[in-house]
């Protein structure tokens, strides 16, 4: 019988939320939201990230279309200063209804 890999430093901290994380507070982080092409969601997305980091800057937005035009990847950058604080932004963000995906 062979024996589990051991796993990856970066599985590790995944997995338990009280390890020291990989990413050093504070720090600018890119957050790429997609969903449906339609009126409002960009807007969505900049008022929340505005909300966890009041030095956002919707200018610096970057917006793509998908292949068929239906859909909208919104990539937005913010200055996160702990791993509880980008949770929280990436839960906000997971389960607005206008989101399909966050990455």
């Amino acid at each position: 019988m062979t024996s589990a890999p051991n796993p990856s430093p970066f599985q590790q901290a995944l997995a338990d939320p009280q390890r020291e994380s990989l990413i050093d507070y504070p720090s600018r982080f890119p957050i790429k939201v997609m969903g449906a092409k339609v009126d409002g969601f960009v807007h969505a997305v900049t008022t929340i990230a505005t909300q966890f980091d009041p030095s956002f800057d919707a200018a610096s937005v970057e917006l793509r279309d998908s292949k068929g035009g239906n859909y909208l990847g919104v990539t937005v950058t913010v200055t996160v200063t702990s791993r509880e604080q980008l949770d929280e932004l990436y839960r906000t963000l997971s389960t607005h209804p206008m989101v399909k995906v966050v990455l």
